[in-house]
């Protein structure tokens, strides 16, 4: 699935929760999912110092809260009526000029 579907998908099921709430509770989501990665990775690295053994629960949980993040992200991107892919292709493009 590209970005344009998942995009799609996710304005799909916002529409039929009710709709996208306002800016400040979009980024308020954005946020909240950051701080979870933070504290799921924070985990992990510790317990990778002491078991050098990568835990499938806890690489899971990364998987998850990144999950979280790109869709609030994306329903951020919706509610302003970005195209998330055009903007990944500028940020890569302006990290290739770098």
């Amino acid at each position: 699935m590209n970005l344009e579907e998942i995009s799609k998908h996710i304005d799909e099921f916002i529409q039929e929760q009710g709709g996208y709430w306002d800016i400040p509770w979009l980024l308020s989501a954005i946020t909240e999912e950051v701080g979870e990665l933070s504290r799921a990775l924070q985990i992990f690295s510790k317990i990778r110092k002491t078991a050098p053994r990568e835990p499938k629960n806890d690489k899971n949980l990364i998987e998850e809260e990144v999950g979280d993040i790109l869709f609030a992200l994306t329903c951020l991107t919706n509610f302003l009526k970005i195209d998330l892919e055009i903007a990944v292709l500028k940020t890569l493009n302006k990290y290739r000029n770098r």
